[in-house]
This record gives C-alpha cells, structure tokens and sequence, in this order.
C-alpha cells in the first residue's frame, strides 16, 4: 500500500519505517526540516516535506502522496510540556485527518495513550472510559487523546493504538532519558502507582501490524503491569543507579492496562512480554 506517516523520525517511527518498507509498501514520511532525508533515503523511504500544525502544507503533502493508509505517530517528547503534545494531538490529528479525507484516504492508524483511563482497582480494558473528570495537568493529557481519538474515527477505517509507558533506546526511560537522568541521581521515588510499559520496538511493530487489524482501540502494552516499587528498583540496579526511595500511595488513574484483546483477538504477541526483559536489553544497548 502507499501509506504517508507523520512522525516517522522519532524513536517509534526509526524503527517502524524499514518494517513497513520490508512488508514491500511505498512508504513515504512526513516532516518538517531536511535534517533526516539521508537517513529516510537510506532505509527507502520518501521524505515529503510539512508541518503538521500547517494544515495547508498537510494537504499539499497528501495531495501529492495521495496515501491510501495514514500511520500518525507525532509527539513532542523533547520537553515535558504536556501542552505541546495536546497541540499536536488535537491541531496535528485534526489536519491529518481533514487533508485524508479531502484526499479520500480510507485509513488511519493513531498513537494514543494506555493511561488515560479513569480511575480503577484493575489494569483497564478498552471499554472503560477516558477520565474526563481528571484534574489539572492530568486533564490535558487527557482532552489531547479524547480529541485525536473522536477525530480519527472519522475516516472509514481507524485503528487507536493506546500504547503503554514507552521505554527503550531514545525515550525518557533510557539511561541518558530524562527520567532515566533522574533515577541516576535518586530523584524518582518508588510508588504504589501501576504502570504498563511498552518497548519501542513492540509499539513499532503493533502499528505494522494495525494495517490488517479492525477499526477501533487496542491497548498495546506488555504482559506485566507492576507498581512503581517492583519496576523502578529494577532499572535502577540495571542502569547503575541508586536504590530508590520508596513511598505509600499512587497517582490518579495509574491502574495500568490489560493487553487481552490484542492477543487473544488480533493475535499481538509482544517482543518484549515483560519489562523485566526489556529493561536487561538497556543494560546492553
């Protein structure tokens, strides 16, 4: 298929742009700047330049592409300002899908969130509802999802990846990540707070595998969600930081996420099934 991705330079896309390639479709990624086109050529993809947040240069873009398939995969994970990812959640998808449709670009393929979920005593299902009545600064992440989510439902077909907490080489949870800098000085404490972690690579591979998967949410997390005092001691010890220090209670909404229907329905099997495994792989990378 020709299938244009927005975002298809960062940590998922790097490896998610040769799988697409390999799979033998015409794979053309979407940016801003020059500063990737060697290493897109490289892999054979197809650098097509725009912002996101510049509607009119989007549908230029798709206008030439003509994309059967939209892969969204845009963040801004540079900063820690969640108002900038909910810019490109509601603004960035609202042009994505505004110039496929325009175009007559049958699918969508989102990246959202596993832990936007309401509050819950157990890893949430993709039938719980968002948590809409979530407090500041929560509610930002929250509204983001909520608006890229309702809008990709617009084109025929919609797959809503709603990824686990992204670990692996390039994200916060590296050795050289913020988070990871921050473990390294003792600064992270050790909660009852439940996380489901997902590696990079098993979320690039998810949104391969979305090509064929039906409309609707899917969370993609691992096996194994686990409190903050199971998995934060863990890559502590593998990254050579410090024992963290350990705290009664946990966040809003931190209950973690279940992966049941992406295995048992859509056949989804991780790579990393656990971040017991996945975090021994930073060890060495």
């Amino acid at each position: 298929m020709k299938i244009i991705v927005a975002g298809g330079t960062g940590v998922i896309g790097r490896s998610m742009l040769p799988r697409l390639v390999r799979e033998g479709h015409e794979v053309f990624a979407m940016t801003k700047d020059r500063k990737s086109d060697e290493f897109l050529k490289g892999i054979g993809v197809t650098p097509v330049r725009a912002d996101a947040l510049d509607n009119n240069a989007v549908l230029a873009a798709f206008q030439k592409v003509q994309p059967e398939v939209v892969i969204h995969q845009l963040t801004s994970l540079g900063s820690v300002n969640l108002e900038d990812n909910a810019k490109i959640r509601i603004i960035g998808t609202r042009n994505l899908v505004d110039a496929s449709k325009a175009v007559g670009t049958k699918k969508i393929i989102v990246q959202s969130l596993a832990f936007t979920y309401e509050p819950g005593s157990t890893p949430a299902t993709e039938d719980v509802p968002l948590d809409f009545e979530a407090p500041n600064p929560r509610k930002i992440n929250v509204d983001g999802v909520a608006a890229l989510e309702s809008a990709a439902t617009e084109l025929p077909e919609y797959v809503i990846l709603r990824y686990g907490l992204l670990y692996g080489s390039g994200t916060w949870y590296d050795k050289e990540g913020m988070i990871g800098q921050e473990v390294l000085k003792g600064k992270v404490k050790a909660t009852d707070s439940i996380t489901s972690f997902l590696h990079v690579e098993d979320a690039a591979q998810a949104a391969v595998e979305a090509l064929k998967w039906p409309s609707g949410p899917i969370n993609i997390v691992d096996d194994e969600p686990a409190s903050g005092k199971e998995w934060l001691p863990v890559l502590a010890s593998v990254i050579g930081a410090p024992a963290p220090e350990k705290e009664d209670g946990s966040e809003r909404g931190e209950r973690g996420a279940s992966n049941a229907k992406a295995k048992k329905e859509y056949g989804w099997k991780p790579i990393y099934s656990t971040w017991r495994i996945g975090f021994n792989q930073l060890l060495n990378s």
